[in-house]
């Protein structure tokens, strides 16, 4: 099979697609032949091996895995002799290491669901990361109950543009921060209020939230706390990365210092994929109250573009590889 690889940090340009042995799955495993995947900015993260004290965990010198991607969607090719939940030709997406693939092998119970008919394999290719990620941060991290307002900061990427159709679905009253190219997206996807930043500032709208999920990263702590509620917490789900050494780690650390001395919750995480919740996410799909805004699409031949681009064109939406045109 063909697959994207780096076997050191290196530009995206760098990525190659190499021809590797197709894997087998195990007595527990279903074997996906891969049609699409999504990008991530932990992706772009992975190749360029920033920020630089991310290392300790992903390699040193050079990374510890090879293979690249995470999210993908695409048809189940065979099963382990253990499996009872799917069979040969079920439509599927999920999260897996390497789906950057034409196949990806994948442990039946744990981040791997079927995909609804009516969403299209290149939307499903792009939910399981950034949409988790809402989703937890929101209900999980941030304990948003219906009828609350929620304040979400940098609504037109991936984490933003699932985090407000969450948050509305979840109940909640959702005000939206995004630059002029994106309000109209955000506001056809059930935000109640559009702030557009270039032209109006959030702290000026007279109003408090009872929960800020922080995507951008563009603004300061004192900043927050004259929009926020008393027991409002902070939920941080991104932030800038010019700096190499910390990328966003150096603000979240200043963010949750600072919060201590205004007793502030802050809460900054990664998302924990699980079966679960990508079931959770799987009906708000097939009840169409959830969609995937997909802003560029690459072949796997163009996988180093399709990276260059997540990690600095910050995308509307996700961007996704199509995988099956190679």
């Amino acid at each position: 099979m063909k697959a994207a690889v780096r076997e050191r940090y290196c530009a995206p340009e760098e990525v190659e697609v190499r021809e590797l042995e197709k894997p087998v799955p195990g007595d527990d495993e279903v074997l996906v032949r891969v049609r699409a995947a999504g990008l991530n900015i932990l992706d772009w993260y992975g190749v360029t091996g920033r920020p630089w004290v991310s290392r300790v965990s992903t390699g040193l010198r050079a990374p510890k895995e090879h293979r690249l991607g995470v999210d993908y969607a695409g048809t189940v090719e065979a099963v382990g002799r253990n499996v009872t939940d799917f069979e040969s030709g079920d439509e599927v997406f999920g999260a897996r290491t390497g789906a950057l693939a034409e196949y990806v092998v994948a442990r039946a119970d744990r981040a791997i669901v079927q995909r609804p008919a009516t969403v299209p394999v290149e939307e499903a290719a792009a939910v399981a990361v950034a949409a988790t990620t809402a989703l937890q941060g929101l209900r999980d991290k941030g304990g948003l109950e219906r009828g609350q307002k929620v304040l979400i900061n940098g609504a037109s990427g991936g984490v933003g543009t699932f985090a407000i159709q969450i948050a509305k679905a979840l109940g909640a009253e959702v005000t939206a921060v995004c630059s002029t190219p994106n309000v109209e997206l955000a506001d056809s996807l059930g935000a109640d209020r559009v702030v557009d930043y270039t032209k109006e500032d959030f702290v000026k709208l007279g109003e408090r939230f009872d929960l800020l999920l922080d995507v951008a990263g563009t603004r300061s702590l004192s900043v927050y706390e004259r929009v926020l509620t008393p027991q409002a917490p902070i939920v941080v789900a991104g932030g800038p990365r010019a700096n190499r050494l910390l990328g966003p780690i150096g603000r979240m650390v200043r963010l949750r210092a600072g919060a201590v001395l205004r007793r502030r919750r802050v809460v900054n995480f990664l998302a924990q994929l699980t079966k679960e919740d990508l079931e959770t996410l799987r009906g708000l799909l097939d009840a169409g109250t959830m969609r995937s805004v997909v802003d560029r699409r690459y072949a796997l031949t163009d996988v180093g573009a399709a990276l260059r681009y997540q990690g600095e064109g910050h995308p509307r939406g996700k961007v996704v590889v199509d995988v099956a045109s190679f």
